[in-house]
């Protein structure tokens, strides 16, 4: 095994993290929570994690704090050593305020006990507004750069990027390319544009890009270059990250985002058709797959040298473990069937549609009408209409899916295997990263469990109650496609004299070979 330290003696992950206290932004969100949780579970001698928070939905950072600690992703730390939920420690600030919002004293505490900071704060939004997008990604980045050029034992800066910021490429190294425009000019643009004019020129600016997202991204990566100087940084860029592996729990989850929440409504059989071209890979990574990663390329970064440059990884699977549109279809399908959920409105089927005009017909015949048709029924009752607007945000999510379906890109990761190739067996196992630890089908299955029983709260013990609903459907299902089947025959017949002579030719030939056919 390679020694990072040359002829020095290795230190495990887990040792290097002993007496380190490190400062998280984004450590609310989905990937910041499992951060977190993995840092506190597996690195026991860590001293603290500092968590920039801000008050949201009327609770200050502490309600927040508990409600965090109290989820279900830390019920394993909680059960079995519930002390080491002390060590988060929560820093009033916002990523789009002038020095992160953080006040003098608690800046000052930041700045003489961090040497570990993980950047994952971000808006996600794929069609964030342009202004907005760029003083989260890009000038939250830049201040908390700011801020790390203070610390005086910085020994590692990770920041989580994406792997699509160059989807304007087939084949995506781990460099850090040169992007379409100057990061600070656009952020002055940013501070003396009004509203009105940025929207009208978004599309202009991010050029080829699908949206806001990926454009502020690969800005981000190239200010990051510029403005680091002698800092120790590193970049991860996971690509579509789903719900876990194996930690804490098989397939915890708890959003909507990406494909998450179409397949959450196929589950439920009111969403049936998308645009997608089956053949293209799906690069989907398990969200501890990429906190494994980030946690160890903060071990390499410490380790390294800053001549070394800005290291890339590219936390993706399409290389080593490549998964199709398809495969992902059919296997969720096969889930959602095996594993149905609660209160169905019908049997979950579909399929992708590769051309447009045909996903445009089955999108209004099975998304729209029927949601409308419902609808109607729920103000007939006296409910509240919902399935339209439903329809309306899964249509909009579909549409932000759209650019990643229908394409593929390569993307490298070298220093992805080099790095995993540097760890001792110990810590290959405790922070896997290996994506050939995937197996698709099973972790598949632990995903659509996931949303389940941590996104609709529905418990393992009323599966047996969705299996005998989804049965029923099932023979409903089976009846609607005949009776349609029917109809659009009984409509040829009727148009067309080359159709019925077929049909009445075709009940010809098998009354005849009846004939023939001995009695037993």
């Amino acid at each position: 095994m390679a020694n990072m330290s040359g002829a020095k003696e290795y230190v495990t992950v887990s040792s290097f993290y002993q007496n380190q206290s490190v400062f998280v932004t984004g450590g609310t969100g989905f990937m910041g929570k499992v951060l977190v949780e993995k840092l506190l579970r597996s690195c026991p001698g860590i001293k603290f994690i500092f968590l920039l928070m801000r008050p949201k939905r009327g609770q200050d950072i502490k309600a927040r704090l508990e409600e965090l600690i109290n989820a279900p992703l830390f019920e394993r730390l909680r059960q079995e050593r519930p002390s080491e939920l002390n060590k988060i420690v929560p820093i009033l600030g916002d990523i789009t305020e002038p020095r992160l919002g953080i006040s003098p004293m608690d800046e000052e505490r930041l700045i003489q006990t961090v040497s570990i900071v993980f950047h994952s704060a971000a808006t996600v939004k794929f069609d964030e507004a342009l202004k907005l997008s760029v003083t989260i990604n890009m000038l939250g980045t830049k201040r908390l750069v700011e801020l790390c050029h203070r610390m005086h034992g910085l020994r590692a800066l990770i920041h989580v990027s994406t792997a699509y910021c160059n989807c304007d490429r087939e084949e995506v190294k781990e460099v850090i390319y040169p992007p379409p425009y100057d990061p600070e000019k656009i952020i002055n643009c940013m501070e003396w544009m009004d509203n009105e004019l940025i929207q009208a020129l978004t599309p202009k600016l991010i050029g080829n890009r699908p949206n806001t997202y990926t454009f502020t991204k690969a800005l981000a990566e190239d200010m990051l270059l510029k403005e680091s100087g002698n800092l120790p940084v590193s970049i991860v860029r996971p690509s579509i990250v789903l719900s876990s592996l194996k930690e804490p729990v098989a397939g915890w989850v708890d959003n909507w985002n990406g494909p998450t929440g179409i397949i959450a409504a196929a589950g439920k059989g009111f969403f049936r058709t998308m645009l997608c071209h089956e053949e293209k890979i799906a690069d989907l990574v398990p969200v501890d797959i990429v906190i494994n990663l980030m946690i160890c390329a903060a071990w390499r970064t410490a380790h390294s040298t800053r001549r070394d440059g800005i290291m890339v990884y590219n936390c993706c699977t399409g290389q080593q473990v490549p998964i199709t549109w398809r495969e992902f279809v059919d296997y969720s399908f096969l889930a959602m069937r095996r594993n149905p959920l609660c209160d169905l409105m019908w049997y979950p089927d579909g399929q992708c549609q590769s051309n447009w005009l045909l996903n445009s017909i089955y999108a209004f015949t099975f998304h729209i009408l029927p949601a409308h048709v419902i609808d109607l029924f729920r103000r007939f009752t006296g409910k509240k209409p919902m399935m339209v607007n439903i329809q309306g945000k899964l249509e909009k999510a579909a549409k932000c899916l759209e650019y990643f379906s229908t394409q593929q890109w390569r993307f490298l990761d070298d220093n992805v295997r080099a790095l995993n190739m540097s760890l001792s067996v110990d810590d290959r196992r405790e922070f896997c990263f290996d994506v050939n630890e995937i197996d698709w089908a099973s972790y598949i299955e632990s995903y659509v469990l996931g949303i389940r029983q941590f996104i609709f709260k529905q418990h393992p013990n009323t599966l047996e109650d969705s299996r005998k609903q989804l049965n029923k459907l099932l023979w409903l299902h089976r009846l609607s496609q005949m009776i349609m089947l029917l109809a659009v025959w009984r409509v040829l017949l009727m148009r067309s004299k080359a159709v019925r002579q077929s049909w009445f030719s075709f009940l010809d030939m098998v009354l005849r070979v009846l004939r023939f056919i001995p009695y037993v």
